[in-house]
């Protein structure tokens, strides 16, 4: 028998259905879900492999754990392949462009403008979507898609069931009823985010981010320079994408002249066109509706400015006559209808060969605050030296500067990693400081005396705070910061800057060197081999095949504690700890790690090691329960008193300490615990709904 679990943050149990139909008919789950559990009732369902990622009763590809929202679980929606839709479909018709956008039942607007900004760039659309796939050859009802995620590039399978009214998608969709790449790719997100509900309402700036992996910023038009049609041809020049909006009226509602509220637009090109007037600066906005145009001076069906221009020029500007959603606007008109734009900046690894754009060259760097040895807050703190910091190099000077001094711009940005996921959101930013003449790295008296040459104006909760500037060739120190001391955080510093310029982490002086010994080191350098010698143990103790068991983790983590100052501690450590940090860490439902997962697990362990080291203030390789709560306070968690008492029945050692093996294996099942409940608690609401076999799924497979 099949039941439904619905769990709260109260903990509270709804009364558990005995019947299948009570099952079928909850009203918390979609037509697929239902076609699912019949599915499994009836003894249809394919045999376990550890992907929950399988084949229908019809062998296509089924994603059956693709969550559903309340729109598409209403009465009437049914899920659909394209191929149910219509005779003949395909991915692709005459090319994936701007046009293939048009928005359906989803307040998603900030998405599908970052959509159609994307499709203006082969080389990044074809990053996030492979082009090779299709409805006819090789066609399983499978689709692949990735998307940029902290550093690097994750890959999102879904179904090509779709869901529909009357026949009709109820979301993205192509104005040419046979194309469906747009509606795949609206799905593979909603999938990466949580579900559609997850797309309602966002920042069109993230999901550039996502679908580009370049550096976003949020600027008010207002304050653009004078000369704004030469800063968006420079900005576009560098691959930027362009998304604008006006929030200056109710949501979606529109002013006199067609321009909606709240409403994100996409600018695609800006261009001087002549007339037999002289000369006009316009700029090219696409709305992702696909119809609500502008209505003023230039608009492509009132516009009598149109008149004066050649027939040759209007086919140069690919100039359309109808209400498609694109239009043509003067500067002058956009800056007064349009309040804030939003920029996309890209970098050389995302550019395409013979391309006229330029991109900027990207340096990357991932770090984390620790509590108490990397996490020291702002500069008004005493601890400001304590955060992590990055040695700047200048040295390529801008090329064609219109002013006489030598200037190197760039743009840097940090972004937090993971933080909306754990419910917390850093309130972060950026200091560039001048460097020491003679170290790359600042003491807290150097920082006394020097003043930031830039910085960022607050600190901001956002996912990622972006400085742009210029500053004369040299040396500089950059350092990103928490506004609180001691926060627990990861994060991700990418500078986007022209070819030849450098940053590199700052090394810290040896401690018999600086002016201050009571500068502390990372701790867990003094118990954890180096990262050269860590790979060298993964490649020992892992089989042929590349992968690591979680009896060679056992192994592995044995042979690095003993090095340090935690050895002896390793006779804690148990087969059981190794089993659930494996499959806490397991991707592809495999129980056992490759070298990414390895290296994802060990920098957790490195900053929970940290931790731990600090924590342990006599120094007796364990915590005394007193200990614990400030500890994992330190590494991001907050508990209660009931969780702090089941903590002390269920993890700590016979005295009521917990050991260092203990301390991983506690943490590593706090946060994957929380993760999960986040992952299914999609728009924050403290409560999640969960089939009687998802449940199992999650619990025993921890």
């Amino acid at each position: 028998m099949i039941k439904s679990l619905s769990l709260s943050s109260e903990g509270s149990l709804p009364p558990l259905e005995d019947d299948v139909d009570s099952v079928c008919s909850d009203e918390l789950l979609g037509s697929q879900s239902r076609r699912w559990l019949a599915d499994l009732l009836t003894g249809d369902m394919p045999p376990e492999s550890g992907d929950v990622n399988t084949v229908g009763r019809d062998g296509l590809f089924v994603d059956y754990h693709f969550p559903l929202g309340e729109l598409e679980m209403q009465a009437g929606v049914k899920w659909k392949r394209p191929k149910e839709l219509c005779p003949s479909p395909q991915f692709v018709v005459d090319g994936a462009t701007r046009l293939d956008v048009r928005q359906g039942k989803l307040n998603d607007c900030w998405l599908l403008s970052a959509i159609a900004s994307l499709s203006v760039h082969r080389s990044l659309l074809k990053k996030v979507m492979p082009l090779g796939q299709s409805f006819q050859e090789g066609y399983n009802g499978c689709f692949t898609f990735r998307f940029w995620q902290y550093g690097q590039w994750e890959e999102v399978r879904i179904d090509d069931l779709l869901p529909t009214q009357d026949n009709n998608l109820i979301y993205l969709s192509s104005p040419n009823r046979y194309e469906f790449w747009s509606s795949l790719l609206e799905k593979a997100y909603a999938k990466l985010k949580g579900g559609y509900r997850a797309l309602d309402m966002g920042f069109p700036h993230e999901a550039m981010v996502d679908m580009t992996g370049g550096v976003a910023e949020v600027l008010k038009i207002a304050s653009l320079p004078r000369n704004l049609p030469a800063f968006l041809r420079h900005l576009l020049a560098k691959g930027a994408l362009i998304n604008c909006a006006n929030s200056q009226g109710a949501l979606e509602k529109r002013n006199e002249l067609g321009i909606m509220f709240r409403h994100a637009y996409s600018l695609t090109a800006v261009e001087k066109v002549k007339t037999t007037h002289g000369t006009e600066d316009l700029v090219r906005i696409l709305n992702p509706w696909g119809n609500t145009e502008w209505e003023g001076p230039w608009s492509d069906l009132k516009g009598p400015e149109w008149n004066t221009v050649s027939v040759e020029e209007q086919r140069r500007l690919d100039r359309v006559r109808r209400e498609d959603g694109e239009f043509w606007m003067s500067v002058s008109d956009f800056r007064q209808n349009f309040e804030m734009m939003e920029v996309c900046h890209l970098s050389d690894t995302l550019s395409e060969s013979g391309s006229s754009v330029l991109p900027w060259c990207c340096i990357l760097h991932h770090g984390n605050w620790v509590p108490y040895v990397t996490a020291g807050g702002s500069p008004k703190g005493g601890r400001f030296w304590q955060n992590p910091q990055f040695y700047l190099v200048l040295s390529k000077v801008d090329s064609g500067a219109a002013n006489s001094q030598d200037i190197c711009s760039f743009v840097l940005a940090l972004m937090q990693k993971h933080q909306r996921r754990r419910g917390i959101d850093l309130s972060i930013a950026l200091h560039i400081y001048p460097a020491h003449p003679k170290n790359t790295y600042l003491t807290s008296e150097d920082l006394s005396t020097l003043r930031p040459v830039l910085c960022s104006p607050h600190y901001s909760s956002r996912r990622e705070v972006v400085l742009r500037g210029s500053l004369p060739p040299g040396h500089y120190i950059i350092i990103p910061s928490t506004a609180e001391p001691n926060q627990q955080g990861a994060f991700l510093l990418r500078l986007l800057t022209e070819q030849g310029n450098a940053a590199i982490p700052a090394q810290k002086p040896a401690a018999q060197d600086m002016s201050s010994s009571t500068e502390p080191s990372f701790p867990h350098q003094a118990a954890l081999p180096s990262p050269k010698s860590t790979k060298h143990l993964f490649k020992k103790h892992c089989n042929k095949k590349g992968f690591c068991k979680p009896v060679h983790l056992h192994n592995l983590l044995t042979e690095a504690i003993q090095g340090g100052v935690l050895a002896g501690s390793e006779t804690y450590l148990v087969l059981e700890h190794c089993k659930s940090m494996v499959v806490l860490n397991d991707t592809q439902g495999i129980a056992q790690l490759n070298w990414p997962e390895f290296q994802s697990l060990w920098d957790k362990i490195r900053r929970w090691t940290d931790i731990f080291l600090v924590f342990d203030k006599n120094k007796t390789q364990s915590l005394e329960y007193q200990e614990v709560a400030p500890a994992l306070k330190a590494a991001g968690i907050m508990v209660d008193d009931l969780i702090m008492q089941l903590v002390g029945l269920r993890y700590t050692e016979p005295n009521m300490t917990i050991s260092y093996p203990g301390f991983l294996y506690l943490l590593m099942k706090l946060e994957s615990m929380i993760h999960k409940f986040q992952a299914y608690d999609m728009v924050g609401m403290g409560s999640v709904t969960v089939s009687y076999r998802q449940w199992l799924h999650m619990t025993m497979y921890n």
